[in-house]
């Protein structure tokens, strides 16, 4: 938390890092070209895959030195390795253990968002499944702010607590949002998540909230666990 919070080299890096791992195991993105891989890892893109790491490695041995050489996260277990020493965890473990959160049945999904920032753009509020299996699914959400040592709104995503839960139809597509177009909502019952060292992390159920973007954005990006 400390050095999330106040190293803006290790933020880049470990943002980075995460991404190029992502991408360089997803088959989705396998076969494209050097300069589509360019544009796709450029830092004010988004990008989606899974943060599953055991899927990847399956049947994975140990290599002579005795470490796992099939490790999905490598260079996300070099930064972590790099700034924090021998204790780090690796990359697959940091990745798990975040998605860890996300209940007893997630859908792996991960994308690190950027979306429009640094001006102020209207409300969009939507569900991104309006649905919780098993009722502890849970959406996770990790900021990745632009200053050190920030402590304000706009790295999260704003939200409307529901007094009761709210489900998609059984008929709506798992894979596409419910959205709510028409919504107008008072500034009173709009939660502006604060980012601070210690509040790195927001955990909801879908099923429990509406949620948009930031209405001012200020992040680097935010990394969605589901």
């Amino acid at each position: 938390s400390e050095i999330f919070c106040s190293s803006c080299e290790f933020r880049s890096e470990l943002r980075n890092a995460i991404r190029e791992d992502i991408f360089d195991s997803t088959p989705a993105y396998s076969g494209m070209s050097e300069k589509a891989r360019k544009m796709l890892l450029l830092p004010d893109s988004s990008l989606q895959g899974s943060w599953n790491c055991k899927q990847f490695v399956q049947g994975s041995s140990d290599d002579e030195n005795g470490e796992n050489s099939k490790l999905r996260m490598k260079q996300t277990s070099a930064v972590l390795s790099n700034y924090l020493g021998e204790e780090a965890p690796t990359g697959d473990e940091f990745m798990e253990k975040i998605g860890s959160l996300c209940g007893s049945k997630p859908s792996t999904h991960w994308i690190d968002i950027v979306g429009i920032v640094d001006r102020k753009i209207p409300h969009s509020w939507h569900q991104d499944t309006g649905r919780s299996p098993n009722g502890d699914t849970r959406t996770v959400l990790l900021g990745f702010p632009k200053d050190d040592n920030y402590d304000g709104c706009g790295v999260f995503s704003h939200a409307i607590k529901l007094k009761y839960e709210r489900l998609a139809k059984e008929d709506h597509p798992p894979q596409e949002p419910v959205v709510y177009p028409k919504l107008a909502v008072g500034n009173e019952f709009i939660v502006r998540p604060r980012f601070a060292k210690g509040c790195e992390i927001i955990i909801f159920r879908d099923i429990d909230v509406l949620h948009s973007s930031p209405d001012i954005a200020y992040r680097s990006s935010v990394m969605r666990f589901m």
